[in-house]
């Protein structure tokens, strides 16, 4: 009789069980079919009066208000112009008086920030469109602020163009590939200080502050690309650490006079990452940092004379960041910066002589991004950490430093997008539960409505297993609280032992612990769905902590991050429903610089690891990272060399199973970094995977890439985890 019970019991049980379980999800759905893509809103544009906003739509511009989110009007729509021009719209600006709209189309991608496309110019009243891109495609083309002429790059050249006439003035004339850029910057610039235009117009539109770039000196990389019977072999310059940067001047072209000033800087300077101009047409901000990066100055031109006086001077022991903050008021007499001195990043409010008026804002979190400055009710605008290091926040906050507010009802992590006159703003958020919600709220902060959800696609997923992140703190060697994120199966028994896949960047100004939605997180709950319990950890010199945190990397990148890394896996092992032989490792760029590293370091830990495009070597590595975080190669060659997986005495020490991939047309980590580190495994004998992506830059997508690759690097964890 109690046989039968347990028996029936069992069988209901199983039933009900049978009854409410839920299906898997596969690779296909995640990076095919984009089944579980959020979706957003792009291409918005604010109007001036600061009440309306545009965005673009199947080549129709449509206005909307922000309020009622009614449609005023289409500005632009293709299909209703008589024409014989044929392409689509991919962005699009308006002239300050938004009279005229230029259109791009046909762009081509250089590198991670610059491209290059087709312009068109609209003019709205007239209805009339007119091609611009009648020699070549075109770079950076911007109006100017009085609305009269239009600003270009092409083949390196500077150019501006009258909209009287349409007729181009070549501002430069000495631009040549690999040898002089006018106007745009040169790759580690693009890359590395996150800018693709240089040049700024001045606020009369009178004048263009532009940057010269000769890279003469700078050595070139050059990799082929797999096409055709023979391959194309592309070269570029690229400035290793410790080799020749470009030689980078300052000029300001006058349009009426056709006359350029050379800006004249005495101070000892390796790179210009900004200009800046001030309220004024004649003054010019221009910030200069040394080679090791940690002195920094922003010096203030006469665009008329050429000459600079020293307005802001920093230095730092290590080296100093360099923020999109410099904002001038409208009277001219103070501007906006920020620094660490306190230990953690703020804004503070300086006069014209440089001298500090007030902090602006203080404590112990971090200003993470400056969205901007209200003239009128002197307020300023800024995402903080000040919720939590894995949150991003918006706040207001008078200029004085007083009535700081929470703009955002929902914590997570925020992007926002201000109206003109900063009456309105809209929020993309996320959290790791939910997915991305984009709303429209008022500027102080009251919600009006929502522009998108992701709710269908989120009762989707949850017709599927998955499980949310969870976050947990634990403490490193040296007493560190590092924050991390764990995904457990969703039919996880505390019972069972698990294995644990960890996933890692943990390199400079990075966090992958945040409260935010995630498209790999779906990749990483397929493999929670296959017995999989995945982690991840912020280690010591990632964002959100504060300069000590941040900071402590300095000097000896890679090893106290694979120490943390190693202190996340001896946290694991704690856990008794962990599987502590089995514990993996796999990251991307830095982060696969991580997770071979901690492979090498830690053989006794890790059992196996992945790296996609790795730096296994920074001499290898670009002039400005390297020697940011690391200082010059033939000053601190140990700093260069005690962490580098192309180690002998490290490669010597691998153990695990290793998966090595890499795109072959990467322009960022060559591949010449994969390319070495195979060489070493095999003259030590020791057996790993590897996989090419023919013809793929650093973020190997393209086709049915993003499947193959994630197909292989499961493949992989499943075989040897």
């Amino acid at each position: 009789m109690r046989a039968y019970v347990v028996v029936l019991l069992a069988l209901i049980s199983f039933s009900s069980y049978a009854q409410n379980a839920k299906p898997n999800y596969t690779l296909e759905d995640i990076w095919k079919t984009y089944s579980f893509y959020p979706r957003a809103v792009y291409g918005i544009r604010s109007m001036n009066d600061g009440e309306n906003y545009t965005v673009l739509e199947n080549n129709t511009i449509k206005k909307f208000k922000y309020k009622s989110g009614s449609l005023v009007n289409n500005v632009f729509s293709l299909s209703d112009i008589k024409t014989d021009l044929k392409f689509d719209v991919e962005e699009y600006s308006f002239s300050q008086d938004e009279s005229m709209v230029l259109l791009s189309s046909d762009i081509e991608p250089i590198y991670r920030h610059s491209n290059k496309a087709n312009y068109y110019l609209y003019n709205i009243k007239q209805k009339t469109l007119t091609e611009l891109s009648r020699n070549g495609k075109q770079q950076l083309m911007q109006f100017s602020p009085d609305g009269k002429h239009l600003a270009f790059v092409r083949d390196n050249n500077l150019y501006v163009m009258s909209l009287s006439d349409l007729k181009e003035v070549a501002i430069t004339n000495d631009g040549e590939k690999n040898a002089i850029i006018n106007g745009a910057p040169d790759w580690v610039y693009e890359e590395e200080f996150s800018f693709a235009q240089a040049y700024e117009w001045a606020p009369d539109g009178q004048s263009i502050a532009y940057l010269r770039f000769d890279e003469s000196k700078v050595k070139e990389y050059t990799m082929p690309i797999y096409e055709g019977l023979y391959p194309e072999m592309y070269s570029f310059k690229y400035p290793k650490a410790g080799e020749d940067n470009s030689k980078v001047t300052v000029h300001v072209y006058h349009l009426f006079s056709k006359s350029v000033t050379d800006i004249e800087i005495e101070s000892d300077y390796e790179y210009i990452p900004r200009l800046v101009w001030t309220k004024s047409s004649e003054k010019l901000s221009i910030p200069v940092l040394n080679r090791l990066q940690n002195h920094l100055q922003i010096l203030l031109a006469n665009t008329q004379t050429g000459k600079t006086n020293v307005l802001y001077e920093e230095k730092n022991d290590t080296y100093i960041e360099i923020y999109d903050v410099l904002t001038f008021t409208d009277d001219g007499k103070n501007f906006i910066f920020c620094n660490e001195k306190t230990g953690y990043n703020h804004l503070y409010l300086y006069d014209i002589n440089g001298q500090e008026v007030n902090a602006i804002t203080q404590g112990n979190w971090e200003v993470v991004s400056f969205l901007g400055y209200n003239s009128k009710t002197k307020t300023v605008y800024y995402i903080s950490t000040e919720n939590s290091p894995t949150q991003r926040m918006l706040y207001s906050v008078g200029i004085d430093g007083t009535k700081k507010k929470c703009l955002n009802e929902k914590a997570g992590v925020n992007n926002v997008e201000f109206s003109a006159g900063y009456k309105y703003f809209i929020n993309t958020w996320s959290s790791a539960a939910t997915p991305t919600e984009v709303d429209l709220y008022k500027g102080s902060g009251e919600l009006i409505r929502s522009l998108k959800d992701n709710n269908a696609m989120f009762d989707l997923l949850n017709k599927y297993n998955w499980s949310p992140k969870e976050f947990v703190s634990l403490k490193n060697d040296n007493g560190d609280d590092l924050n991390a994120w764990i995904i457990k199966p969703a039919n996880f028994d505390p019972n069972k032992k698990y294995p644990v896949f960890m996933t890692v960047y943990g390199g400079p100004g990075n966090q992958t612990v945040m409260d935010q939605w995630e498209y790999t997180a779906l990749w990483h709950n397929y493999l929670a769905q296959k017995g999989y319990i995945i982690f991840s950890v912020d280690n010591r010199g990632t964002d959100g902590r504060g300069y000590q945190f941040r900071r402590a990397t300095y000097g000896k990148m890679g090893a106290l991050e694979a120490e943390d890394q190693a202190a996340g896996a001896h946290y694991l092992q704690s856990l008794p429903y962990v599987d502590g032989q089995r514990i993996g490792i796999q990251g991307w760029s830095y982060g696969g610089y991580m997770s071979t590293l901690c492979l090498e370091k830690y053989p006794e830990i890790f059992k196996m690891a992945i790296a996609v495009a790795p730096v296994t070597n920074w001499r290898y590595y670009d002039s400005v990272y390297s020697e940011r975080y690391l200082g010059l190669p033939d000053q601190n060659p140990q700093a260069y060399d005690a962490n580098s997986p192309t180690n002998p005495e490290l490669v010597k020490k691998m153990k695990g199973r290793y998966l090595l991939i890499h795109g072959s047309a990467d322009d960022n980590v060559h591949l010449q970094n994969t390319m070495e580190l195979s060489k070493l495994l095999i003259e030590a004998d020791i057996d790993f995977q590897e996989m090419i992506y023919p013809n793929k830059n650093h973020g190997i997508y393209g086709g049915n890439t993003r499947l193959h690759l994630f197909r292989k690097m499961s493949q992989f964890i499943v075989n040897n985890l």
